[in-house]
């Protein structure tokens, strides 16, 4: 007969005093919370309607525009134009128009939040003793329990899949923005120390624009981050194209599922070769390739 480990802490009484503490939280701070995230979901709106309200052909412009300012390609830049035409094709433009707002929203307040976060980390031994674990917890943490207490807190919608997607992917930009700040020269940061220049001016005229490589290395992971969020954040209300392949599933529809998944997949590479261009062309401007 196998032996059954002691207990020796009343585990239920703990989960029961964890659930009652949350539900407090809920029942007198949910309306207030909700309240101040409110311009967040403003923000995603806004995006959404603006990519609805453009016409079709000048969103395909537009990114096959910003691939070949990025990469210098005609090829590329056309691949995306047609990666992008291929979503309107398979019908899922609109979905695929609130998967980039959401993509976008999540990816600009994880690096308005990360890259802040980052600077601090670099700038004290201390705080990246503390945060590292942090960030190891938020990496690997199942991403279903970030679901938990955002729809406990502000119900089924826009907002806890928002605010999950972000806790979600903000992890690498925090982490390579103090990895790529720590990693500049030091034999430059003290030439220009040496001359006279404060702590400031050594930040945002050095270390910063050395790190911008690295930093927008962090942003691409981000934004990758982001994306794989959409079919989880798609079960509490996101929409866009992640409720189509939870319908395919839903329903047993391969096709719907597949094309979707392909609609996905397209955006990861349109993303990812915009941001992966830009990244070489500071590398390149800044003498740091090989």
């Amino acid at each position: 007969m196998a032996q059954e480990f002691p207990e020796l802490l009343n585990m239920r009484a703990v989960r029961i005093g964890i659930d009652d503490s949350f539900n407090w939280i809920v029942e007198h701070w949910s309306e207030t919370l909700e309240e101040i995230f409110l311009p967040i979901v403003h923000l995603l709106r806004a995006i959404e309607d603006f990519l609805l309200w453009m016409p079709w052909y000048v969103v395909i412009l537009a990114i096959a525009g910003l691939g070949l300012a990025a990469t210098r390609s005609k090829w590329v830049a056309l691949g995306l134009g047609v990666m992008t035409f291929l979503m309107g094709f398979f019908g899922l433009w609109e979905p695929g128009m609130k998967t980039i707002a959401l993509m976008l929203t999540a990816t600009l307040l994880a690096v308005i939040v990360g890259i802040p976060m980052g600077i601090l980390m670099s700038r004290s031994d201390r705080v990246e003793r503390i945060t590292l674990p942090v960030l190891d917890i938020m990496q690997t943490m199942p991403i279903f329990v970030y679901l938990i207490p955002f729809v406990m807190l502000f119900g089924p919608g826009k907002i806890p899949a928002l605010l999950a997607t972000i806790v979600f992917a903000v992890p690498p930009v925090i982490r390579l923005t103090n990895l790529g700040i720590r990693h500049v020269d030091r034999e430059v940061v003290e030439a220009f120390t040496a001359f006279g220049a404060t702590r400031r001016q050594l930040l945002f005229g050095v270390q910063v624009p050395l790190a911008l490589p690295t930093i927008m290395a962090g942003i691409n992971q981000t934004t990758m981050m982001a994306l794989s969020m959409v079919v989880i954040a798609s079960m509490i209300g996101a929409g866009g194209l992640g409720y189509q392949v939870l319908q395919g599933i839903q329903r047993l529809e391969i096709s719907r599922g597949l094309l979707a998944g392909l609609a996905i997949v397209f955006l990861a590479v349109i993303f990812d070769r915009i941001a992966q261009a830009y990244g070489k062309r500071m590398q390149q401007h800044l003498h740091l390739g090989h």
